[in-house]
């Protein structure tokens, strides 16, 4: 691959890393798929292994993205119901008031649903604090996943 090629390559990968912090594109999978589209460029060993890593990465971060939060959002006790109302609000909000509406929805989502069901403000604030540590996570966790994947294909490309 050329110069302008792999240019290109690395700033797919870095819109796909500013994705992961600002849900307008679709962060992890532009980060995988320029992965993709270089090794299918290239077809090296070296490509291929790092296109293999990147599927992994890419893999293991959507399942762990899910259960760890998950998880803490359950032992904290917060309920399904609750986080499904804060994200209805938050692709509502994501329309409404694009880039900070998902967050402003989320939000408002979950603390609406948990104000309903535990009748106060002082009860329903911190399981609002909960799910938003929870997502805070989630995010870390696919940011994470991004910058190995850059990482691995950086190494690969200055090392070839």
């Amino acid at each position: 691959m050329d110069d302008a090629g792999l240019v290109l390559v690395g700033v797919a990968i870095a819109v796909g890393l500013a994705g992961v912090l600002l849900p307008v594109v679709p962060g992890l999978l532009l980060c995988w798929g320029a992965v993709l589209v270089w090794a299918l460029v290239e077809r090296t060993a070296v490509a291929w292994t790092v296109l293999t890593v990147a599927t992994a990465l890419f893999a293991v971060s959507q399942v762990v993205k899910y259960l760890v939060p998950g998880r803490r959002l359950r032992s904290a006790g917060v309920p399904w119901g609750s986080l499904a109302a804060g994200g209805v609000l938050g692709v509502v909000g994501f329309f409404v008031i694009p880039v900070v509406g998902m967050v402003l929805g989320f939000v408002g989502g979950v603390y609406g649903a948990e104000r309903l069901r535990l009748r106060t403000h002082a009860a329903a604030w911190p399981s609002t604090v909960r799910a938003l540590q929870a997502v805070g996570l989630s995010v870390l966790i696919e940011l994470g996943a991004g910058l190995l994947i850059a990482a691995t294909w950086l190494a690969a490309v200055l090392l070839a």
